[in-house]
């Protein structure tokens, strides 16, 4: 109760921790950055100095100058230093001078050094480019040489750091999202299951008098026929009572006449639907059975039934088929409805999915789960054309 009580204070400090978080380690990063950039920079300040000494000495060199061999050696001590960062030494002129580091991007490290210098020279002026803006570059002094360089592969790593961070970080935000929504759903669907029960429990009481008033009816001088339809609509009622009593609960599945059961839904659906529509029904004369819950089954094939005569706008031929091919069995509701789209053969048995103007678009899925999950059996678009009609199949196991 606390908890739903300061439910959207909770929800935007959770917000706004996060954005502080994220804010947090972008700053850091971002500092981070800047200082190994910084010291990069230093880095190849020292290079081009050291550079500058080398022409100099070197033209100035002499073996019996001890203190300039001395000298020499340091500087070549820091230009081989530095073995990550890119650069590129060019003159006045443009000609290149020197260049480390560069490889082509199709090469791997142990690329050849002509290879290298073939790629150094033919990119020369998009390298430039390119190192111009990811730093200034650094004038050397001697004969007016420029030193570029880019950005080492640590500071290319850590510039996209922040972006895999925050990938990490929405990618758990979006599965401890998804874990909050199952348990919601899991809640509500646990609330409907104990309404589909209590509506079942209700239903028993006046359900109990109906049929106590049939009885006192064949007492009277009724026409039999009528006690026989009422008979029927109240088997139907406790079918539907049975039906909601089990929802959220595993149904128990016996060996059963597929033949019959259908047959049995089939006339109950036929003597109760607009005369406008032409009942067909091909089934063998033999029986055929399957491990089947007659309550469900029977739901399964109304759902398709009734879809049938929805697409037909109460008009047209429906027929129901029963084909026995080795040790399976299959159930085949046609129309000659509206039809449905190729991209439509799978998202009809979407909960929520529906063509109608009313409707809550549950009857396939329901039907799929009936079919597939409680009868480990198949359910399918056998085929389907705009304007000629639809044939749905449903396939289970013989016994």
């Amino acid at each position: 109760m606390l908890f739903a009580k300061y439910r959207n204070i909770t929800r935007w400090g959770i917000v706004l921790a996060s954005f502080i978080i994220i804010s947090s380690i972008l700053w850091n990063t971002y500092m981070f950055f800047q200082k190994f950039k910084a010291e990069e920079r230093s880095k190849m300040e020292n290079w081009s100095f050291a550079q500058n000494e080398y022409l100099k000495i070197i033209e100035s060199f002499s073996l019996d100058d001890n203190l300039s061999s001395a000298n020499l050696d340091l500087i070549l001590k820091i230009l081989g230093s530095n073995t990550t960062t890119p650069m590129i030494v060019i003159n006045a002129d443009s000609s290149i001078v020197t260049f480390s580091n560069i490889k082509e991007s199709n090469h791997d490290e142990t690329s050849l050094a002509h290879e290298d210098s073939v790629y150094v020279e033919t990119h020369a002026k998009t390298l430039i480019t390119q190192f111009s803006k990811e730093n200034s570059p650094i004038n050397i002094g001697y004969e007016s040489q420029t030193l570029y360089y880019g950005n080492s592969p640590l500071l290319n790593k850590l510039k996209y750091y922040p972006l895999a961070l925050i990938l990490i970080i929405v990618l758990f935000g979006a599965v401890v999202y998804f874990f909050y929504r199952s348990t919601k759903n899991a809640t509500q669907n646990k609330l409907w299951s104990g309404m589909a029960k209590e509506t079942a429990h209700q239903i028993g009481t006046p359900l109990s008098s109906l049929i106590g008033w049939a009885e006192i009816l064949k007492t009277e001088n009724v026409n039999p026929q009528y006690i026989e339809e009422i008979e029927k609509d109240i088997s139907r009622l406790q079918t539907i009572t049975e039906r909601f009593s089990k929802i959220g609960s595993l149904p128990t599945l016996a060996k059963a006449d597929i033949v019959s059961e259908t047959i049995t839904s089939y006339d109950y659906l036929k003597a109760r639907s607009s005369k406008l529509i032409d009942f067909e029904l091909i089934a063998p004369n033999n029986e055929i059975y399957v491990n089947l819950n007659q309550q469900l089954y029977s739901w399964a094939i109304e759902n398709l039934v009734k879809n049938a005569i929805d697409a037909m706008k109460g008009k047209g031929k429906l027929t129901i088929e029963i084909v026995q091919s080795e040790d399976l069995v299959k159930i085949r509701v046609s129309d000659t409805g509206k039809g449905l789209s190729k991209n439509q053969f799978n998202t009809i048995f979407e909960p929520g999915f529906t063509t109608k103007k009313r409707g809550w678009g549950l009857g396939l899925s329901l039907t799929k789960r009936i079919v597939e999950e409680f009868h480990k059996g198949k359910i399918k678009v056998l085929h389907s054309e705009l304007g000629k009609g639809t044939t749905m199949q449903i396939t289970l196991k013989l016994i």
